[in-house]
C-alpha cells in the first residue's frame, strides 16, 4: 500500500492569467474548475516570464540562470546561458526517483538544447548539449523535445530516446499528450511505488490549431471584441475574489486598437475562438486523467498541481515569421498539402494548413487585469493561475493570496512526498534549493514567503519583496509598485521611495552576481528591442 502521495504536475503553454473559468474566463474548463472548487487557488503565483526559463525553474527549484537555461535553448556562450540543464541542478524526477518514485512525463521538454527542425539528420538527442527527459530522471517519456509544434504534425516527437513517426490520421498533439498520460498512470498504478507524472501541454501556444467540433463551441462568442472581454473577465475575477476590487484594470495596451476600429471582426472572432478551443481540449484531456485516477482508486492520494509557464503571448506571426529559417514552420501537412505561415486575414485560423497566432490584443485580454505579456516582467508576463488539489490534506476550497513562485513548487513536492533533496546527483554536487515549501498554506490556508522573488529575461527585470515590486522593462527606468494597493501596476511610486528603492536595488545586484545573471544584451549578441512607451501614471502618493 502506498503511504506517500502520487504527484501530477500539469503545465499549460502560453496561457494567460484569466483564461480559466475559475480565474474569470468564459472558456469552458469544468475539470480544472472542479480541481479549484475542491482545492486551492493561488491568486499570486508567479512564473519566470517565458517557456524555457519557467520550465527549468519549475523542474529544479532554482533560478533559471543557475540551471544553465538563463534565456532559451540556444547556447549563448556562458554557463548560465548554455541552453540546457546543467549537471549541478537536480530535477524533480531525479530527486523523487532516488526517493522511490516512478517518474513519468508526457508533453513538452524544451530544456535540452536547440534542434534544427530543417535537418533532422543533425539531431543528437542525448548528447551533452541535448539532455533528454530520461537522462534527467524520468523513467518514461512521450512528447516533443523542442518548442512550438504543429498540433497535427509535430516534428520532434519522441518516445523515451527514440524519434517516432505519427500513424493515426486523426492525430492531435493535445489528445496524444493526455492519452499517454492516462496510459502511464494505468501502468504505474500496478506497482506499490508512488508516481510522479509531469504533463506538459503545448496548448494554447501558437500555432492556432484546434478541432472543428471544439472551434464550433466558441465561434461567434467573441464578436463583442477584446475590450468587452477584458471588462467581463475583470468583473468575474472581482466577484470570485481572485483580484482585489480596488485594483483598477490596466488600460488597453497602447499597441492594441479599440475593438470598434478593428478590421475583419469575424476573422478576429474566429482567432480567439480557436484559442479558446485549444484550452477547452486541454481541459477535456485533464478530465480523462482525473477519470482514470478515480477508476484506479488513486484520486484521494494524489496531489495535482496546475499552472502556466508564462502570460498570454503577444507575438505576431508575419508571413515570413521574421525568422531566418521560416520554412521550419511551413512544412507540408501529412498528406502533402502546403502550409501557410502568418496571420493572414484571407486564411482560416485553426486548420492544419495555416500557422497563426492570436496576437497582441487577444493576449491583452488573456492577461486581464494586468499589463504586458509573455517575455515581460510586469504582472501580465509573470502571473499564472495556480490550482492545487490534495483530498487527503485539503478539506475545503480556499484562495491563497500570498506571493509564491514557480521555484517554490519543487520544495513543496519534496515535503509532500517526504523526499530528501540530495547534495549530489550522479556524482555532481547540487545547488541548494532557492524555492521554499508552501506546505503550510496547504495545511493551514496561510503562509508567508519571507525571501524576495527575482526575475530577469531579455533585459526586463523585477524583484518582489513582500508588498513591494520593483520592475524595469528593457530600455526603460525602474518603476516601483505597492502590490497590496496596486497590483495592476498603474501608479509608479518610485519618486517618493528612494531609501526603499536603494535597498531593493542593492539586493537585486547581489542576486545577479550570485546567480551569474548578465545584463542584456549578452556580450557578442545583438539585440534590438522594440521600445514601447510606459503605461504607468507617475504619482508620489
Amino acid at each position: 500500500m502506498k503511504t506517500r502521495p502520487n504527484v501530477i504536475l500539469i503545465l499549460a503553454d502560453d496561457m494567460g492569467y484569466s483564461d480559466l473559468g475559475c480565474f474569470g474566463s468564459e472558456i469552458n474548463t469544468p475539470n480544472l474548475d472542479s480541481l479549484a472548487n475542491n482545492g486551492l487557488r493561488f491568486s499570486q503565483m508567479y512564473n519566470s516570464a517565458r517557456c524555457c526559463p519557467s520550465r527549468a525553474a519549475l523542474l529544479t527549484g532554482l533560478n533559471p540562470q543557475q540551471t544553465g537555461v538563463g534565456h532559451m535553448v540556444n547556447d549563448m556562450g556562458l554557463p548560465a546561458y548554455q541552453g540546457y540543464l546543467n549537471k549541478n541542478c537536480a530535477t524533480i524526477a531525479e530527486v523523487l526517483k532516488e526517493n522511490g518514485y516512478t517518474t513519468l512525463m508526457s508533453g513538452k521538454w524544451h530544456v535540452g538544447g536547440s534542434y534544427n527542425l530543417l535537418d533532422q539528420n543533425s539531431w543528437q538527442p542525448g548528447n551533452q548539449g541535448h539532455p533528454t527527459p530520461t537522462q534527467r530522471g524520468f523513467d518514461q517519456f512521450y512528447g516533443i523535445v523542442a518548442g512550438a509544434a504543429n498540433f497535427f504534425h509535430p516534428r520532434t516527437l519522441m518516445e523515451n530516446e527514440t524519434l517516432i513517426d505519427i500513424d493515426p490520421p486523426d492525430f492531435y498533439l493535445t489528445d496524444a499528450i493526455s492519452e499517454n498520460a492516462v496510459s502511464m498512470i494505468a501502468k504505474a498504478s500496478t506497482t506499490d511505488n508512488p508516481f510522479f507524472l509531469h504533463v506538459a501541454y503545448t496548448a494554447p501556444h501558437w500555432p492556432l490549431h484546434a478541432l472543428e467540433e471544439d472551434i464550433a463551441k466558441y465561434q461567434g462568442n467573441y464578436s463583442a471584441g477584446w475590450d468587452s472581454l477584458r471588462q467581463n473577465r475583470h468583473e468575474e475575477q472581482k466577484g470570485m475574489g481572485i483580484v482585489d476590487n480596488k485594483w483598477d484594470i490596466s488600460p488597453r495596451d497602447a499597441s492594441s486598437r479599440p475593438w470598434e476600429e478593428a478590421e475583419d471582426k469575424e476573422w478576429e472572432d474566429l482567432r480567439m475562438a480557436v484559442y479558446a478551443a485549444m484550452i477547452d481540449r486541454m481541459d477535456q484531456g485533464i478530465g480523462k486523467i482525473l477519470t482514470k485516477l478515480e477508476e484506479l482508486g488513486e484520486d484521494k492520494n494524489t496531489v495535482i498541481m496546475f499552472l502556466s509557464d508564462n502570460g498570454g503571448c503577444a507575438e505576431f506571426l508575419a508571413e515570413d515569421t521574421n525568422r531566418p529559417d521560416p520554412s521550419q514552420f511551413s512544412s507540408p501537412t501529412r498528406d502533402g498539402r502546403s502550409m501557410t505561415v502568418g496571420n493572414r486575414k484571407d486564411l482560416e485560423p485553426g486548420t492544419d494548413t495555416t500557422f497563426m497566432s492570436y496576437d497582441l490584443a487577444w493576449a491583452n485580454a488573456s492577461n486581464t487585469p494586468f499589463r504586458r505579456f509573455k517575455r515581460w516582467t510586469h504582472e501580465g508576463g509573470i502571473s499564472t493561475p495556480f490550482i492545487l488539489k490534495w483530498p487527503e490534506k485539503i478539506t475545503k476550497p480556499s484562495i491563497i493570496d500570498e506571493a509564491t513562485h514557480i521555484i517554490d513548487i519543487s520544495a513543496t513536492i519534496y515535503e509532500a512526498a517526504n523526499a530528501t533533496y540530495p547534495s549530489e546527483i550522479n556524482g555532481n554536487f547540487t545547488k541548494p534549493l532557492e524555492g521554499r515549501s508552501f506546505m503550510q498554506a496547504i495545511e493551514t490556508d496561510s503562509w508567508e514567503r519571507k525571501e524576495p522573488i527575482y526575475w530577469e529575461h531579455e533585459g526586463s527585470k523585477a524583484m518582489r519583496h513582500g508588498e513591494w515590486k520593483l520592475v524595469s522593462e528593457v530600455g526603460h527606468n525602474w518603476e516601483l509598485y505597492n502590490m497590496l494597493e496596486d497590483r495592476t501596476e498603474l501608479f509608479d511610486l518610485i519618486d517618493g521611495e528612494s531609501d526603499r528603492v536603494g535597498k531593493m536595488l542593492n539586493s537585486y545586484k547581489k542576486w545577479m552576481d550570485r546567480c551569474e545573471v548578465q545584463n542584456w544584451p549578452l556580450p557578442g549578441h545583438l539585440w534590438n528591442p522594440e521600445m514601447i512607451a510606459p503605461h504607468a501614471h507617475r504619482s508620489s502618493a
